[in-house]
């Protein structure tokens, strides 16, 4: 099954998680990365990430190049902002169409997932969501711990 790994992280948990998957079944990569980003840190973290969720923001991003018909199997990562998945994501949806893909979704949070996997799962329609997996903090909680159970949950969805 080729698989892509898709994802957007700004603090490095969603990367560590997603470069696991990655490493641990041989697959593609793609970072979303906007043009411009939010602070890492401080106020305007919260403010302006949440502000860009709740509009529907759609930041400019870095180019990509991925044809993402050649893949069977996409994997999505997001910190959850706002309850949702980060602005990256309304992007590449308004510029990438998706239809009869196996889809895996997987968050990372620092505290709840909200209703990322939700909305997710909305602008994927005509997809098949066919797992989901949350993690908090994975940097800061026992990093050995997440990684095993990021690689065993991808074993699950690709055998």
């Amino acid at each position: 099954m080729k698989t892509l790994v898709v994802y957007y992280s700004l603090e490095g948990n969603t990367k560590l998680i997603a470069d696991t998957i990655a490493e641990e079944i041989n697959c593609d990569v793609l970072r979303l990365r906007p043009k411009k980003d939010i602070p890492k840190k401080g106020f305007l973290k919260f403010f302006l990430g949440g502000m860009n969720v709740v509009f529907n923001k759609k930041p400019e991003l870095e180019p990509y190049n991925k044809n993402f018909d050649k893949y069977d199997l996409i994997v999505f990562g997001s910190p959850v902002w706002a309850g949702s998945y980060a602005p990256s994501f309304n992007t590449l949806f308004s510029q990438v169409s998706l239809k009869d893909k196996k889809i895996a979704l997987f968050s990372c949070y620092g505290g709840r997932e909200g209703k990322v996997f939700e909305k997710f799962s909305h602008k994927l329609q005509g997809n098949e969501v066919i797992g989901q997996i949350g993690f908090i903090e994975p940097k800061k909680n026992n990093i050995d711990e997440n990684t095993d159970k990021a690689k065993q949950w991808i074993h699950q969805l690709v055998k």
